[in-house]
């Protein structure tokens, strides 16, 4: 596949949490704080249950049309439901699926999601904190200030007894770890979904699919009574989580190892409140969190070395409290248990998030460790991603489609590598034993509590600010960064981009005609730069002083149009 038309072959966190832009809009107030924490799975393919995180499935063979039948009869011929004729088909409505078939059906696309399961949201949940650029991508989607309402902003974090990790330093609007349940965020991206007209299909398994120059074909099975369905799309996103029937269809494999195992979490109540609003702690061979939901309700979650079982091991409350004394002196009292389950983690990445008209997204992309609660936060930012390009293509908004969708990969695998290194390393250093192993933990507690561009770069990758894609070489500093919310003179930037389309921001004395397509807005300050804003908060090009012709050479390569 070509290039991508901005060339970004990796993450880039070298860059300031605020890209460098000063104009940023008003941050609201709140406490803050990240969890070091989060076990994010998509609803598709994963039971609400205490099961593996990680179960396999068996391939279906690349391009096959339908699987053999397990029952002894012959298949039945499949059906063509127009109902399922769409541009796009998204396999999986976990919070990915969902904030990803919202964008296209918004965009004025044909939107079909097709779910496994039947319809209804458990309240059993892994995911529980969201995180600050993902809020951020909420609010330019209107999103954001409900979900923060009904969830619990944590401020700042003790680790290990020894750190405080204040977020209220993030240059953002939200500058804090919003601590929500993962089916708050999936009740509030479906009604969304479905207000733009998405149409649902529950009770639906993928059961193979094919490509074509035109399209894919997909073939389904439905609920009872229904039989087998294919469905035809131009585009088919599979974000139907770790066990991805769609990733097995296209024949990837998705190579990685089991990074922890036994792990026990619960949803609670405590007879006493931590000291901190959140808190993770371990000893040599325990380490456990708590979070606060605001309900009465508190996250748990506890990991024993000397108690290593299979998932499928009964789990009860005295063994997690066995393990929060262990790991903090203290078992708060915790009773009333709402769910519970043990589980274990894997460290796992796709090669690939694209083959021909079929994407990858969230899980189905990528898992990791809990460590860092980035899970739910890095799939929701893949759909972020790719939900405006796919748009772009289909409406025809774009002068070289094939990069464009190319560069979803191009940007997207490398933050699903960093975040399996940075998780990966928070939870060795949890799991930290040996006196060598705990040595180098007390050392990174004590580098990053005393030097603070350490502790703001990691910061900024947990949070999300500080990831940017790499540009050109030649382009603007700003280039592929992350635009805060900037204070324009028609509102804020994420209120503009609400609109999903590029926005414009000129100096206030010039007067540039944008093409369809694209919001003009002007600085408020007397800044003299020009910004080309995506529709997902990305810079795409910068200039420091007026460059007409530059400007028209981005607009055309972005956009598919000039200025008129």
């Amino acid at each position: 596949m070509s290039d991508t038309p901005q060339a970004p072959g990796s993450t880039d966190s070298s860059g300031p949490t605020d890209s460098g832009l000063a104009d940023s809009g008003p941050t609201s107030s709140g406490p803050a704080d990240s969890s070091p924490a989060d076990s994010d799975r998509s609803r598709s393919a994963d039971q609400p249950a205490p099961a593996s995180a990680t179960k396999t499935t068996p391939a279906i063979p690349a391009g096959s049309a339908t699987p053999a039948p397990s029952s002894p009869h012959a298949t039945p011929s499949p059906r063509h439901d127009e109902a399922l004729t769409s541009d796009v088909l998204v396999v999986g409505s976990g919070p990915t699926g969902l904030l990803l078939a919202g964008d296209l059906a918004a965009a004025g696309l044909r939107v079909t999601v097709v779910e496994r399961r039947a319809h209804g949201i458990s309240n059993m949940t892994r995911a529980f904190g969201v995180h600050a650029r993902t809020l951020e991508l909420l609010d330019a989607r209107g999103l954001a200030e409900e979900l923060v309402k009904g969830g619990t902003t944590v401020g700042h974090m003790d680790m290990f007894g020894r750190l405080t990790i204040d977020l209220s330093r993030l240059r953002s609007r939200f500058p804090f770890l919003l601590v929500t349940p993962q089916y708050e965020m999936e009740r509030l991206l479906e009604r969304r979904a479905l207000s733009e007209g998405v149409q649902f299909r529950y009770g639906t398994e993928l059961l193979g699919l094919r490509q074509d120059d035109d399209g894919v074909t997909a073939e389904l099975r439905g609920p009872e009574g229904e039989g087998h369905l294919t469905a035809r799309a131009r585009h088919l996103v599979g974000t139907d989580g770790a066990r991805s029937r769609v990733r097995d269809a296209l024949g990837l494999p998705f190579p990685g190892t089991a990074v922890i195992r036994s792990i026990v979490l619960a949803d609670v109540r405590l007879d006493r409140e931590p000291d901190a609003m959140l808190t993770v702690s371990g000893s040599g061979d325990s380490f456990a969190l708590v979070a606060p939901f605001g309900d009465g309700y508190y996250r748990v979650m506890g990991w024993n070395r000397n108690r290593q079982v299979p998932d499928t091991t009964p789990v009860d409350l005295d063994e997690l409290r066995t393990i929060a004394r262990e790991a903090f002196g203290a078992d708060y009292g915790l009773h009333d248990a709402r769910w519970i389950s043990r589980f274990h983690s894997d460290e796992r990445q796709a090669p690939s998030y694209r083959v021909g008209r079929v994407f990858l997204a969230g899980d189905a992309a990528h898992v990791h460790s809990p460590a860092g609660g980035q899970g739910m936060n890095t799939g929701l930012q893949d759909a972020a991603n790719l939900s405006w390009k796919l748009a772009a293509v289909l409406r025809g908004r774009t002068a070289e489609p094939e990069a464009l969708l190319d560069s979803y990969e191009a940007e997207r695998h490398p933050v699903g590598a960093s975040v399996l290194r940075s998780s990966g390393a928070l939870v060795r250093l949890a799991m930290a034993h040996s006196p060598l192993q705990r040595a180098v933990r007390s050392l990174a507690v004590g580098v990053l509590g005393a030097v603070r561009p350490a502790a703001d770069k990691a910061l900024g990758m947990i949070s999300g600010i500080g990831i940017a894609y790499r540009a050109e070489r030649g382009a603007h500093p700003l280039t592929g960064k992350r635009a805060p919310d900037l204070d324009l003179t028609g509102g804020r930037l994420y209120e503009m981009l609400r609109r999903a389309e590029f926005v414009l921001v000129t100096p206030r004395d010039s007067r540039p005609v944008t093409p369809e397509g694209v919001v003009g807005a002007h600085w408020r300050s007397g800044r003299g730069s020009t910004l080309l804003v995506r529709p997902d908060g990305y810079v795409a090009w910068a200039s420091d002083r007026p460059d007409p012709a530059g400007l028209h050479a981005a607009l055309r390569r972005w956009t598919g149009r000039a200025q008129r």
